[in-house]
């Protein structure tokens, strides 16, 4: 079906030889807002890099948008992560370059060709996240915030239809922290869909969301009361 993003069966996978994922099946539909709990080494950053193929499957199926992740050619991961929003705790952004030169540097590496065009796109995408007028700004001028926004920006620049959160508040305050949940609680809302990890459970009250737990490389969801 055209409106599930991500499909899981029976996923299992491994790293150095440790166990990381044991049998996962998920789903994953357009626009839904999907969190995967769980303490640190359960499983839940492991299960997103299946999805953007940092991490091979030892078995099971796996299928993220229109690929299928055991039978995608190497030439082809580039193009699935362009499909992709991947949004880290750790920013990841290019020290030596302005907010501006970080943006256009992911869209020359997506193939968008025209200046003025890019021009345009970045600022309705910095506008989206509430950044408007750090073009010229390089991250360490930038608060943690701001530069959270930014990779969010980053993430969106390419209109994907799912975006992949790895533990995004993790180096945050609490005030600044919820203030990037609304912004991807807004974005989810707007059609993409959002996966989050995280072991922040004040947030997931916050902000409700479908709940999956990780618990040694196994998920099953979390049902409310």
């Amino acid at each position: 079906m055209e409106d599930i993003l991500v499909k899981l069966v029976g996923v299992s996978a491994k790293q150095r030889d440790k166990q990381v994922l044991d049998k996962v099946d998920l789903e994953v539909k357009k626009g839904e807002f999907v969190y995967i709990i769980g303490k640190t080494g359960s499983g839940k950053s492991s299960l997103l890099k299946i999805l953007y193929k940092e991490l091979n499957l030892s078995e099971g199926e796996a299928k993220v948008l229109e690929w299928d992740i055991n039978k995608i050619k190497r030439s082809q991961i580039p193009l699935l992560r362009r499909k992709l929003g991947i949004v880290f705790q750790d920013f990841q952004l290019l020290p030596n370059k302005t907010v501006e030169e970080n943006l256009m540097f992911v869209m020359n590496a997506t193939g968008w060709k025209d200046k003025k065009a890019m021009k345009s796109h970045l600022e309705i995408v910095l506008k989206q996240v509430d950044l408007e007028g750090v073009n010229k700004k390089f991250p360490y001028q930038l608060s943690g915030g701001e530069q959270q926004r930014v990779v969010i920006a980053r993430a969106m620049i390419n209109a994907p239809k799912l975006i992949l959160a790895d533990e995004p508040t993790g180096n945050l305050d609490p005030d600044t922290s919820r203030e990037i949940m609304q912004l991807l609680t807004t974005i989810s809302k707007s059609g993409t869909a959002v996966l989050m990890a995280t072991h922040d459970l004040s947030l997931v009250e916050k902000f409700p969301g479908r709940v999956l737990k990780c618990t040694e490389g196994k998920i099953e969801e979390e049902v409310s009361a």
